[in-house]
């Protein structure tokens, strides 16, 4: 079975393109029945709750604390979180349309998307037109996103490319779909702390090979 199946995502929050762990959230911010799960376990009151299905054999116990260490350099990651949202928006700048013309004739319909439908037949619009409406605010994945530093000691996760959603929102970065990492290098169910092992690690840095990834042209 696929590795990624096995494995707990991390979850992050977004901060000036950096990610880091989430916090803890105040008792009169959650409702009763969610303050009285996390009193069940034992756990402290979470900013975010997630489920992810995995393998019987990837369980952790409750309160186990997923770190970057779960990931490891070089490997290719999912990043999942809401788009920034732009409110009311046209469609030149929803869908790309090229516009109407700029002069002879065209009176205040510069920016338009031109006709919608038909006559008399079919006397309707189709379903899925694209014309103005609200733009952003929806949940998006972005895939395949290179992780290129792993900085244990202050918990934060480097990627090279984009990352959904405004500063400070929530991102759930998961093992890549389509370019599945190495299972021989991924911790399996996750990284677990090692006794004697000094907490000011060095930041672990993926191969860049021959030629720098941050300088060639995509």
């Amino acid at each position: 079975m696929d590795r990624r199946q096995h494995r707990h995502p991390g979850e992050d929050y977004r901060e000036g393109g950096i990610l880091r762990p989430t916090g803890q959230k105040k008792e009169k911010h959650l409702t009763k029945p969610e303050v009285g799960h996390f009193r069940a376990q034992g756990v402290p009151l979470k900013r975010k709750l997630r489920e992810f299905p995995v393998t019987e054999d990837a369980l952790l116990p409750v309160g186990t604390t997923i770190t970057v260490r779960h990931f490891v350099p070089g490997q290719f990651v999912d990043v999942t979180g809401i788009t920034k949202g732009k409110g009311f928006a046209g469609v030149m700048k929803r869908h790309g349309f090229k516009g109407m013309p700029a002069s002879h004739g065209a009176s205040l319909s510069h920016r338009s998307g031109g006709s919608t439908g038909q006559r008399d037949a079919p006397g309707r619009v189709f379903k899925n037109r694209k014309m103005p409406g609200r733009m952003g605010g929806v949940q998006r994945t972005v895939k395949n996103v290179w992780v290129y530093q792993i900085d244990p000691a202050r918990n934060l996760l480097y990627l090279k490319g984009q990352v959904p959603g405004p500063q400070g929102s929530f991102v759930f970065v998961k093992d890549s779909i389509f370019k599945k990492p190495d299972t021989a290098l991924l911790p399996f169910p996750t990284y677990f702390t090692q006794e004697g092992e000094p907490e000011g690690l060095e930041p672990l840095i993926a191969d860049l090979g021959d030629v720098d990834p941050f300088m060639a042209a995509d």
